[in-house]
């Protein structure tokens, strides 16, 4: 178990925007920052950070919370994890007790894999470093591919002993279970034997965004034809190959810092790469790129430079990846290197300065690219050409603005001379296409989501106006409950002739005794029981807490409880995604009349409870069908009367919730 010492300085310590930083691209909106969600894909800003309270919102997918709960969300942590993460980020010793063998085996099945995916990282990495048979064979080639020390150090690069079972062998003495080896792939489990998948290569592990190790990739150095070249791990539960970027982990701050990311296809091109001084490059580790991959890219820049081998037949096949990025909204550029050469072998032998500057001046837009790709092929036939016009035509369709397929047109008309009328026109007739295959796909959903509307219909034209104050009342305490406002009393008291009149006074209250004693006096508790455990909580927390700081409040709730006060907090900054003041629209806050928005809301609230009870009744007489009803009758009068006092308060006239 982590000490509460520990999780309270990890709180303290932990910026959530220089976490989320890590993994998002933020920009700053106001007292807030914004970026794309990391959890799905959109073209338009969703996500709020906020450094002051130290929360999230995600509001495309409703996450939301605090530090902690982002990794626990985005990377899957468990919330040990979280802190243990957050904990070495900032440099901050750990102190938990020894974990037993009990504890082990209470460990979840994807930790347990994390688990031994790191132990076989270290030790490959170890024998590589500090074994003679892993300094000979490993560590020579990476020598000689070029690689320094630290290079091997930073990508944590291993080789795996040329025996059959040295690593299932170890794992199992330092007491890994044999089941979690199996899973990740590291052992190959036969009924009579079992034995280790990357016996004699030399090995590169495969980091998730936040550094975890998901899997590895190994390259045999013997000409054993039989064996292949390249082995990966194969997928599990914690390895989807379609999902990872080899060397994101290392590259997502240059990619954010530089706005634009590499992409390379092989290991050894990142690793050289980033040996040269550029660090922006990722690598698609030899499969076809694939929606979730450019999505990694998509959180943190909008531009994509694809390097491609001097080959001309690989780049055919390559160039097949571009309408995805471009159907995600990307800025795409492609850069080819000379004939025979690779990212690897270019930029081995090239000075820093020479390579970037060859990178700046041949990364050439998509389409110009593609004509020059592909005319070589075309050349004078003219049904090579219309086939080439029309692909490039269907690329520049997957690009969702408009504007910039205007400009690709007009690009496209030039190089390819071509009338624009005639490539608008096409442009048009595969829209046309595709929008009558939506139709069809449309209606056939409709027919199945009808059902579902009418049962929701009225439901949904229903309002819970219920649950909307009762949010509104707990967004107050959590935003303003220590707050010191001047509210309007009604007092009885007697005046000179003696009658008992009302007299107005204005008295302090913090808002959060204000609202406890106004539901106190109607005896009124909230309905929804999410807002009335976040109520009560609330309550106890500031009667026994002279100061509130959000981000500790937090702290000390539970996941689903944290998730869903962090969602309250954000709901008033939601108007900050919409840039509003950039339309010359100001928006009013809540906080310059923090006393009248209070009392509004808990009058509002009392009205609709005292609404609520007088149909209660109604519907009660109704059932009962009694000869006299004198009783219930006189109840309803008075919460009429009652429902009037709310409305001269209100000052202005309210219709019926009901």
């Amino acid at each position: 178990m982590i000490s509460q010492a520990t999780i309270e300085n990890v709180f303290e310590t932990a910026r959530v925007e220089e976490v989320i930083g890590d993994f998002v691209q933020l920009k700053r909106s106001g007292s807030n920052l914004k970026g794309l969600s990391p959890f799905v894909d959109e073209k338009s800003p969703s996500f709020m950070v906020s450094p002051v309270k130290q929360i999230w919102k995600d509001f495309s997918s409703g996450k939301g919370g605090n530090v902690v709960t982002f990794l626990m969300e985005h990377e899957h942590f468990t919330y040990p994890e979280a802190i243990k993460h957050l904990a070495k980020k900032y440099n901050i010793e750990v102190e938990e007790t020894v974990q037993t063998n009990e504890d082990l085996a209470v460990a979840n099945e994807k930790e347990s894999m994390y688990l031994v995916s790191e132990f076989a990282n270290k030790f490959m990495h170890h024998n590589l470093l500090n074994e003679e048979e892993g300094k000979a064979i490993g560590l020579t080639y990476f020598k000689e591919r070029g690689f320094t020390s630290e290079t091997i150090k930073k990508f944590s690069l291993g080789y795996s002993p040329n025996s059959w079972d040295a690593l299932t062998k170890e794992a199992l003495g330092k007491g890994y279970k044999l089941e979690y080896l199996e899973k990740t792939g590291l052992t190959i489990v036969k009924e009579d034997k079992q034995f280790d998948r990357f016996k004699g290569r030399v090995m590169f592990p495969i980091q998730s965004m936040s550094g975890r190790v998901l899997g590895f990739g190994g390259r045999i150095l013997t000409n054993d034809k039989k064996a292949a070249k390249y082995v990966n791990s194969p997928e599990s539960d914690i390895y989807h190959k379609s999902k990872v970027l080899y060397g994101i982990y290392h590259a997502k701050q240059s990619i954010a810092k530089l706005d634009n990311c590499f992409l390379v296809e092989g290991y050894t091109d990142v690793i050289q790469f980033n040996q040269a001084g550029i660090e922006n490059v990722v690598a698609s580790s030899g499969t076809a790129l694939t929606p979730d991959q450019i999505r990694l890219v998509n959180r943190l820049t909008k531009n994509i430079t694809v390097l491609f081998d001097g080959d001309a037949a690989g780049l055919r096949a390559s160039i097949r990846g571009i309408d995805l990025i471009l159907e995600a909204g990307m800025n795409v550029k492609v850069c080819a290197f000379p004939n025979g050469e690779d990212p690897d072998s270019f930029a081995k032998k090239t000075p820093h300065d020479q390579l970037v500057l060859f990178l700046e001046e041949n990364a050439k837009d998509f389409i110009q690219f593609k004509a020059s790709l592909l005319m070589n092929d075309a050349k004078n036939d003219p049904i090579k050409k219309a086939d080439l016009i029309r692909d490039m035509v269907i690329s520049i369709s997957k690009i969702p603005d408009r504007i910039k397929q205007e400009v690709y047109l007009q690009e496209c008309s030039r190089i390819m001379d071509i009338s624009e009328d005639v490539l608008f026109n096409t442009l048009a007739q595969l829209g046309k296409k595709e929008l009558n295959e939506a139709g069809k796909k449309l209606k056939e959903e409709q027919k199945a989501f009808q059902v579902h509307k009418n049962d929701e219909a009225e439901t949904n034209s229903k309002l819970n106006i219920q649950d909307e104050l009762e949010q509104k009342v707990i967004e107050i305490l959590l935003l303003y409950g220590n707050a010191i406002e001047e509210f309007e009393d009604i007092m009885i008291k007697a005046n000179e002739e003696g009658d008992l009149v009302e007299v107005k006074e204005v008295n302090p209250y913090k808002v959060y005794q204000r609202i406890y004693l106004s539901l106190q006096e109607d005896e009124i508790e909230l309905a929804n029981p999410v807002f009335k455990s976040i109520y009560t909580n609330l309550i106890n927390y500031y009667h026994q807490n002279e100061t509130f700081e959000v981000e500790k409040y937090i702290m000390q709730l539970d996941v689903t409880i944290a998730q869903k006060v962090s969602s309250i907090l954000m709901n008033e900054d939601r108007e900050n995604l919409h840039n509003w003041e950039s339309q010359q629209i100001l928006v009013k806050p809540k906080n310059a009349t923090i006393a009248q928005y209070t009392t509004e809301t808990i009058l509002s609230l009392r009205w609709y409870w005292v609404n609520k009870i007088i149909e209660e009744l109604k519907v009660e007489m109704l059932a009962q069908n009694k000869p006299d009803n004198s009783e219930a009758l006189s109840m309803v009068m008075d919460y009429l009367g009652l429902t009037n006092v709310f409305s001269k308060k209100l000052g202005r006239v309210m219709s019926r919730y009901s």
